[in-house]
């Protein structure tokens, strides 16, 4: 059944060519979490400014006029000192993992990413899916670090992001904790310190 599965949505993505494209677009930055917005075909993190989380502690959204093309991803900006700023050093500003969510790539799921949900570790950004997804990772903040570093590398890192999904989905990794569990287990750890 999974590999039904598996093959259905292989077929469905092969029909869906417009994220699968968006979301590809290779030069070392791919998979990203990133839409088409007019002129700007992968424009990550739905146009938020990735400098504003280091220089303002919040994300902001960027100046669709206040943008720079780097590796083939689109970023926008508030400020032209937020661009000057990252022109500098790209690879400091750039989220970890394609922007997606950190959560899932500790189990090589390349899925959400919502531009509110953020922390920096290790001067590094990190996107989550949601505050529950956030919650999770940080009860282990460095055995999560590694295991999404693992599967990034090894799996999704050039990868196509549907695909990948889709196989993660089907074959499941070892430590795998549904949404459910994983919200059971933050529950417990705040419970702990009260």
């Amino acid at each position: 059944m999974k590999r039904i599965l598996l093959a259905a949505t292989v077929l469905v993505a092969a029909t869906a060519c417009a994220p699968l494209v968006t979301q590809s677009p290779g030069q070392g930055l791919s998979p990203v979490n990133a839409i088409a917005a007019g002129a700007d075909e992968h424009l990550i993190l739905a146009g938020h400014d990735v400098v504003s989380y280091f220089t303002d502690g919040r994300p902001q959204a960027g100046d669709p006029a206040i943008k720079s093309v780097y590796r083939d991803v689109t970023f926008r900006f508030a400020s032209a000192e937020h661009k000057r700023l990252f022109d500098a050093a790209p690879d400091r500003y750039v989220p970890q993992f394609g922007g997606y969510c950190a959560n899932g790539i500790v189990y090589g799921i390349p899925w959400g990413g919502d531009a509110d949900t953020w922390a920096i570790l290790h001067g590094k950004l990190y996107i989550f899916g949601g505050a529950g997804s956030r919650d999770a990772f940080m009860l282990d903040p460095e055995g999560n670090l590694r295991l999404a570093r693992r599967y990034w590398d090894d799996e999704v890192n050039g990868s196509n992001a549907l695909v990948q999904r889709a196989y993660r989905l089907a074959w499941r990794v070892p430590h795998y904790k549904s949404g459910a569990e994983l919200a059971e287990a933050v529950a417990r750890a705040r419970a702990a310190k009260r």
